[in-house]
C-alpha cells in the first residue's frame, strides 16, 4: 500500500476521531481526547469506513506519549519505587487469576478449544499473543477479535471506573512550564535511538519505553525541564484512540458480535481482579486506588499509560507496572502454551 493510499484512508479516520473527541469532551466523558476517538472510529470501522493509521504516524504517537510520560517523573514518584515490589507481586497474582478464570469461562461458556481460550484470555501483550497463536493450533481470528475487544472496552471502561472512584490525579499538580523547543527536539532524537536499540533487543513497545526512559532521565536530572506542549499531547491521544478503532477493520458483523460477547466477559473478569488487586495494593503503597487500577488494568501499555497521563494518575508508576506485566507474560506464555498442548 502506497503512502498516498495510507493517508487517503488516514485523513477521514483522524477526522472521525477528532469528531469523537469533541463530542466526548462536550459531554464531559473522562479522557475524552482518547476515549472519544476510540469509540467513534470503532463504530465507523464496523459500519464500513476504510480506516487506517500509517505506521510512521503510529510510531510518532508512541514517541510523543512516551516522552510525555517521562516528563512526569518527579522526586515524589521516584520515592514510591521503594514500594513497587509489593504492588508488582499483587499484580502478578491478579494476572494469573484473570487468565485461569477467563480461560475456563471461554471454554465452557463459548466453546473455545483450550489453546484458543488460553491465548484469548491472556491479559495483554497483543502482538506477542497473536504471533504465538500463528505458531500453535489456535484460531488466530478469534484470538485477534477477543483481544481487540478487550483493548477497546478497557480503554472505554477504565476512565469511567476512575471517574466513579472520584479520585483526582497528582502527577500534574506541579506546573513546570513548557519544554524548550531545542530540548524537545533533542529528546525526540534520543528517544528514536533508544527505541531502535530496544527493538533489536526484543523489548515490548520499544519506542514507547525508549522515549519514556530518555525523557525520564532528562527531566529527572533537570536537563530538559518542562512539559510537552498540550496541543501535541492532545493530538497524540486523538491518534492513539483512532488507532484502536481501526483494529475492527476486515471483520464481519457476526464475528464482531460473537467476539464482543466473549471479549466483554473477559474484560469484566479482568476489571474485577484488577480492582481487587488495586484495592489491596493501594493499602501497601499509599497511592490512590484509581492509580493502581490503571496500573493493574490489562489494556495496552501505550493506552493505559496514555490514560494515566490524561487523568494525572502517576504515569511513571502506571507505565512501570505495565512493562512488568508484559515481561511476566513474555516469560510465562510459552510455558502455559506447552502445558495446554499436552493431551
Amino acid at each position: 500500500m502506497s503512502i498516498d493510499t495510507d493517508w487517503k484512508e488516514a485523513l477521514p479516520t483522524l477526522g472521525v476521531g477528532l469528531a469523537g473527541a469533541t463530542l466526548f469532551w462536550a459531554s464531559g466523558f473522562p479522557a475524552a481526547v482518547l476515549t472519544g476517538p476510540a469509540a467513534a472510529v470503532s463504530l465507523a470501522t464496523i459500519l464500513g469506513l476504510r480506516t487506517a493509521i500509517p505506521a510512521r504516524l503510529r510510531d510518532g504517537v508512541f514517541l510523543t506519549i512516551g516522552i510525555t510520560i517521562g516528563s512526569t517523573v518527579t522526586p515524589e514518584v521516584i520515592a514510591t519505587a521503594m514500594a513497587w515490589p509489593l504492588s508488582l507481586f499483587v499484580l502478578t497474582v491478579s494476572l494469573f487469576l484473570t487468565l485461569i478464570v477467563a480461560q475456563r469461562l471461554l471454554i465452557r461458556g463459548f466453546g473455545y478449544d483450550r489453546m484458543t481460550a488460553l491465548l484469548s484470555a491472556t491479559p495483554g501483550h497483543l502482538s506477542y499473543v497473536l504471533s504465538m497463536s500463528t505458531a500453535v493450533d489456535a484460531d488466530v481470528r478469534r484470538v485477534a477479535l477477543v483481544q481487540t475487544v478487550r483493548v477497546l472496552l478497557l480503554t472505554l471502561l477504565v476512565p469511567v471506573l476512575i471517574s466513579l472512584w472520584g479520585v483526582k490525579g497528582t502527577a500534574q499538580l506541579m506546573d513546570t512550564g513548557t519544554i524548550a523547543p531545542i530540548a524537545l527536539a533533542l529528546t525526540f532524537v534520543l528517544a528514536v535511538v533508544a527505541g531502535l536499540l530496544l527493538k533489536r533487543l526484543g523489548m515490548p513497545a520499544p519506542l514507547l519505553i525508549g522515549a519514556m526512559a530518555v525523557s525520564a532521565i532528562g527531566h529527572g536530572a533537570n536537563y530538559t525541564p518542562g512539559a510537552i506542549p498540550p496541543w501535541l499531547t492532545a493530538a497524540a491521544f486523538v491518534c492513539m484512540g483512532s488507532l484502536i478503532g481501526t483494529r475492527f477493520r476486515g471483520f464481519s458483523h457476526r464475528q464482531i458480535g460473537s467476539a464482543l460477547a466473549a471479549g466483554l466477559v473477559m474484560t469484566l473478569i479482568a476489571c474485577a481482579f484488577a480492582a481487587l488487586g488495586a484495592g489491596l495494593a493501594a493499602r501497601l503503597v499509599g497511592l490512590p486506588p484509581a492509580a493502581l487500577l490503571l496500573a493493574f488494568a490489562p489494556g495496552g501499555v501505550e493506552i493505559m499509560a496514555a490514560l494515566a497521563v490524561e487523568t494525572g494518575l502517576e504515569p511513571a508508576f502506571v507505565a512501570a507496572h505495565h512493562v512488568f506485566r508484559l515481561l511476566v507474560l513474555g516469560v510465562f506464555i510459552p510455558f502455559l502454551v506447552s502445558r495446554n498442548r499436552l493431551p
